[in-house]
This record gives C-alpha cells, structure tokens and sequence, in this order.
C-alpha cells in the first residue's frame, strides 16, 4: 500500500511531539527498579541526596531538549548518568536525544539498556519500538508497542495504538492497522493524524460512507490542512455531495491558495 501523503509530510513531525512528550514526566533513580509487591510508593523524599543530584540534572536536560537544545541536554544526561548510572529513564531521554540527532545505533543501544534497568518503562517500549517500526523490524516493533499498551499504569496508550497503526500500514497489514487505528481514535478522538490515516485506510479501500465521519470532524477544526480537505473533497465526490464539495473547496483556496491540492482540485483529479 503507497502511504498517503500526510504520513510522508506530515507525520514525521507530529511524531517527533509524541516522542518529545515521553521526556516530560521525569522520576527520581529509585523508579529504576520495578516496583514490588507491597512494596512502599517511592517520592521524592526518599531519594539520598545523590539520586537527588541526579534527578535534578536530567529535569534540566529534559527542559533543554524540550527547547530543541540538544546538546546541551546531552550534556546533562551524561551528568545526570555519571551521578547515577542505573537510572533507567535518563536513557530514555538519552534515546530521543539520539534519536533527534539520527543517530539510530545509540539511540537503540541507549532504549536497550532503559528497558533492562527497568523493563516496565512503557515511554522506553514505545520509543524503541517505533525506531524499530524506522528499519521495518516489524514483529519486534509491535512486541514492544503491545508490551507499552499493556502497561496498566501507561498514560499515553493512544499514542502507541496510532503508531503502532502506521507502523502496520508501512507494513502492507491494512486489517491490523485499522483495528489499531480504530483502537487509537476511540482513546483519543481529537489526534488528527489518527483521524486523517484511518479515514484515507477507508478511502483507498472505497468504503467512503464509514470515512465521512472522521474527515468531517477534522475538516471542521483548526487542524485540518489542505492533504485533509483534499481527501474530504474526493470523499464527497464520491459520495455525491456537492454542496460538502464545494463548501471544502472554498475553504481550500481561501486558506491554501498555492496548494498542490487546489491544483488538482481545480484539474478536477479527483482520483489521487
């Protein structure tokens, strides 16, 4: 299956957002180990003053990469590791930071090594995962994605579900990544990349009355661009509404008047 033009354009940088988000929640080194049963919650006033120093550095070099300093937040996680070389999620952060500098050998090494100090670390398993999904390791990818959504105490199931999704769509698995993407969207139903790839699945497939409801939705919000009033014009087309057409297509040349999109639209290739 050719993936569709907003997973090529566009995707790469809502993802690049998801991933950044996995770095927002940071934990003290005593959440390197799995917690045990019975066992007590561990906070902050439990840390030694050592897994304090170490903490407070990798809060820094989540703030500098959060600010696309990126260096700079490697720099602190060399720190925050040198202080405390167990801490499970200061190699996380260090794999979205190897990530974002391509260089895909140390950031798999570094998501490795996060999963083995602490291999209920759901942020780790769905970053590594999708570097895997990046060199089409599928079935190990979705081991990972489904080990993330499993996690009872994950916070961001939806996000793995969409990418697990596209994943399964670079993958040719059209029935599977619609499950996922259906999965995603339910969790979540304002993702606009979940809306657009699950709609364009159903478009491609020509079931155009089920993929109405999610361009329709999209198209009426501040998130719809011109790949997605595109692809809600054609569904209309085929639907036989052309007041829906018309009124997208006036939105389209008001708002992306210099589009490939409007090119085509005013081509009347409706068929892309």
């Amino acid at each position: 299956m050719m993936l569709n033009a907003m997973f090529t354009r566009g995707f790469f940088c809502a993802l690049a957002v998801w991933l950044s988000g996995c770095a927002q929640a940071v934990s003290g080194p005593n959440a390197s180990t799995p917690p045990q049963p019975h066992a007590d919650l561990q906070t902050e006033s439990d840390e030694t003053p050592k897994q304090r120093r170490a903490r407070i550095r990798l809060e820094l070099a989540t703030a500098y990469f959060q600010q696309g300093q990126t260096h700079v937040a490697l720099d602190e996680i060399k720190q925050a590791i040198a202080i405390e070389p167990a801490y499970a999620d200061a190699y996380n952060l260090r794999g979205l930071v190897y990530l974002r500098l391509n260089d895909l050998p140390l950031a798999s090494q570094s998501f490795e090594r996060a999963l083995t100090l602490n291999p209920r670390d759901a942020d780790a398993a769905h970053n590594y995962a999708w570097l895997l999904c990046q060199h089409a390791q599928y079935e190990a990818s979705e081991k990972l994605f489904a080990k993330a959504i499993a996690n009872p105490t994950y916070a961001h199931p939806a996000k793995s579900w969409m990418a697990q999704g596209l994943c399964q769509l670079r993958a040719g698995q059209t029935s599977a990544a619609e499950f996922s993407l259906i999965k995603s969207y339910a969790l979540d139903g304002t993702n606009a990349v979940t809306s657009y790839n699950l709609a364009r699945l159903l478009f491609d497939r020509g079931d155009f009355q089920p993929a109405q409801p999610y361009m329709r939705q999209l198209n009426s919000g501040p998130l719809a661009n011109a790949e997605t009033l595109w692809l809600g014009i054609q569904i209309e087309q085929q639907l036989k509404n052309p007041k829906a057409v018309a009124a997208l297509a006036d939105q389209l040349r008001g708002r992306f008047a210099q589009s490939r999109e409007l090119t085509a639209y005013d081509k009347g290739a409706f068929h892309d």
